[in-house]
């Protein structure tokens, strides 16, 4: 148990008696037993009372690269360091209670050991069950290599002038200076276990999606038709996320334009009219901000991508992003499904139809990459300002904004997306999260009312994809690059704190110029192109089983096809408009394998994976690195007498399709980095 207030006092009598009775060095050694606070490098002396901390469950709200770990390691000669060019010089990280556990605080001990940071103190609160934050402890670093305790007026005092109990969170305010070690005293009930999250298999064409503009299915100098020319380059895919800035919609504040959009004059309408009868799945994603609220700010910090809100609005409130939620409103209710809009609410430009309940767009993603850290503070927000940005553009803030404000309230069934992180982090995530459980509550069921319905991150696999610090230099195959961990982080994190809510990713991809750190490398025999070509199809196949539900590709078309600046050239269509060979292998193995799920991992290396559809198994194989190596694996068909084995062709509308005999439905397959597939019939 923790050391109480009230045994301190008992403690400090009998240390005043064994001062005057023992060698001062016995003394220290017993004192350092009592206090419960180790001088030991490596491990405590004591034991009882100290509170188990789990240093992976802290979250900072900050583009970090590094965790805390170090502040809860049992060793206290460790130097904390959270990554360099963080947007916040002042942040928080976050700590929650889990379900079951328990923990009051008497008593807090830190290690002092580098630094001091008088004029920028770190300070510890404690939320509690009522949502009231206390500041329980504060730490200055004043005392070289000591023990302090939670008041720098009384370093030697451990315990807490009152017990803390009904804790929801613990939070650490940091200015990046931190204590060697931090320990906590007191009762404590450990959490209920946490169940690990269960994969929820989707078609393999979920896996296929692109990102493209407006004008890759109309023609700028008609921008009202679309092109016959430029649509056969999006058929190769089955999905379509929609760059779509701000200002095409509202050029003129409270003025709103679809058709035509303004800005070019594109046709909206007819764009998702043309994709709903291709089967290819919409995701609009809302970005930028228009030229009249750009002119809001100085002009030294005037940018389109920008947070969503005029200069000088707090970023905390749901209110300051109404501007951009009520442009959300106009977009639902023309394209969602809800024919009853009070049209009265709808505000268009005179050469604009009003047009309702459409039913063309079921996802809007709300911007992109909001945790701009590298546009600074003016374009990043917080985890926990963004939340407050999806609960304006969710549904007006609960209602609370007014009519005619909020996806929801033109379209209850449109789901919004989260816009994608470009770090990958759950961290950002989980402030969201617990901005909704504080200031959205909790619906009738007892689940958190969040204010979105997917998530939705970016993953570009790199030479520092697992190692922020380091400078990145060529892109990796998906698998060297930890991908599934990744996707195996989000999903888990969805599962324990927001009831398995669908993780997407909605960027992924290559560069082809020999010189852009995000390049797919020649490998041996194997030009850009056919690396490329592998990366991305192994990319689908890995998040098809590690349970993302969707994947979009960056780009169609490269930015500038010579240039070799990161993600010029990303496309995956040719200027030309035919098919690189990556999208080759995409239109191939959606044409045959579509609509085939994950099902098993018979072997981790070679992969071999069986898919499934309509009681029919579908075999993928293939090498897992990047190194032009090759396997043969023994592939067991059960009773089948024949193989039909089909390779990704690069230049053609078809795999190559190899037919073998089975030996007892047994058939050696010879497995390199180009994913193959199996089957013990004939695909069509």
């Amino acid at each position: 148990m923790g050391t109480s207030y009230g045994v301190w006092k008992s403690l400090n009598i009998i240390i005043e008696t064994l001062i005057m009775r023992i060698p001062f060095l016995t003394f220290i050694l017993i004192l350092c037993c009592l206090t419960g606070c180790s001088q030991n490098d490596t491990h405590d002396f004591h034991r009882p009372g100290k509170i188990t901390i789990d240093p992976k469950r802290w979250y900072q709200l900050n583009n970090t690269t590094k965790g805390l770990d170090e502040l809860f390691n049992g060793y206290q000669y460790d130097k904390l360091y959270t990554g360099a060019g963080t947007v916040l010089d002042n942040y928080d990280a976050y700590y929650p209670i889990l379900a079951g556990e328990k923990m009051t605080i008497d008593s807090i001990c830190f290690f002092d050991w580098e630094g001091s940071n008088e004029k920028q103190p770190m300070t510890i609160y404690a939320i509690l069950d009522n949502w009231q934050k206390i500041p329980i402890a504060v730490f200055t670093g004043l005392r070289y290599n000591a023990w302090n305790g939670p008041d720098p007026k009384k370093p030697d005092i451990f315990a807490l002038d009152k017990p803390v109990t009904n804790i929801r969170y613990l939070v650490i305010n940091s200015w990046g200076n931190f204590p060697g070690e931090i320990e906590f005293y007191g009762p404590y009930t450990p959490p209920s276990p946490i169940s690990k999250a269960k994969i929820k298999p989707v078609p393999l064409k979920n896996f296929f999606g692109i990102n493209a503009f407006e004008w890759d299915f109309e023609n700028p100098e008609n921008p009202r038709q679309l092109d016959p020319s430029r649509l056969a380059a999006i058929k190769n895919f089955t999905g379509f996320r929609h760059y779509m800035d701000w200002d095409k919609l509202e050029s003129t504040e409270g003025k709103y334009g679809f058709n035509p959009a303004y800005n070019g004059g594109w046709n909206y309408d007819t764009i998702y009219q043309w994709c709903k009868t291709q089967n290819i799945e919409v995701l609009a994603c809302l970005k930028t901000i228009p030229p009249w609220m750009v002119a809001t700010y100085p002009k030294d910090k005037q940018d389109g991508e920008n947070t969503p809100l005029r200069y000088g609005k707090d970023p905390s409130d749901p209110l300051s992003y109404i501007e951009q939620a009520k442009v959300a409103f106009q977009y639902a209710a023309r394209y969602g499904n809800n024919k009853k809009i009070d049209r009265s609410l709808l505000t268009m430009e005179p050469e604009n139809n009003v047009r309702v309940g459409l039913n063309l767009i079921s996802y809007i993603e709300c911007d992109n990459e909001r945790d701009k850290w590298w546009k600074g503070r003016k374009a990043y927000q917080t985890g926990r300002e963004y939340a407050a940005n999806l609960s304006a553009f969710y549904d007006g803030n609960k209602n609370k904004m007014g009519p005619g404000v909020g996806i929801k309230n033109a379209d209850p069934t449109m789901k919004v997306v989260m816009a994608g992180q470009a770090n990958p982090t759950t961290d950002y995530v989980r402030g969201m999260i617990d901005w909704c459980k504080e200031y959205r509550g909790y619906k009738p069921d007892g689940s958190v009312d969040l204010a979105w319905d997917i998530i939705n991150y970016h993953f570009y696999a790199n030479d520092a994809s697992t190692d922020p610090s380091k400078k990145q230099t060529t892109g990796v195959a998906p698998e060297t690059a930890m991908a599934d961990s990744f996707a195996n982080e989000f999903i888990q994190m969805s599962h324990q704190y927001a009831g398995d809510m669908p993780v997407w990713v909605t960027e992924a991809g290559y560069d082809i110029n020999p010189n852009s750190p995000q390049k797919a490398p020649q490998i041996n025999d194997k030009n850009a192109l056919e690396t490329e070509a592998n990366w991305i199809l192994r990319t689908s196949l890995l998040y098809a089983k590690s349970g993302i539900q969707k994947v979009f590709y960056y780009e169609l078309y490269d930015d500038n096809p010579d240039n070799a600046t990161k993600y010029a050239t990303s496309g995956l269509i040719n200027k030309d408009r035919s098919r690189r060979p990556a999208a080759d292998y995409i239109f191939q193995t959606n044409k045959l394998f579509g609509e085939y799920t994950y099902k098993e991992t018979i072997n981790k290396n070679p992969i071999v994976d069986r898919y499934i559809y309509n009681n029919a198994s579908m075999y993928v194989l293939v090498i897992p690195d990047e190194e032009s190596r090759s396997e043969t694996y023994t592939l067991d068909l059960g009773k089948s007498t024949n193989a039909y084995i089909y390779t990704p062709t690069a230049g053609s509308d078809n795999m190559r399709l190899v037919t073998k005999k089975t030996k007892n439905g047994k058939i050696d397959i010879e497995v390199t980095e180009t994913p193959v597939f199996v089957t013990s019939f004939e695909s069509k």
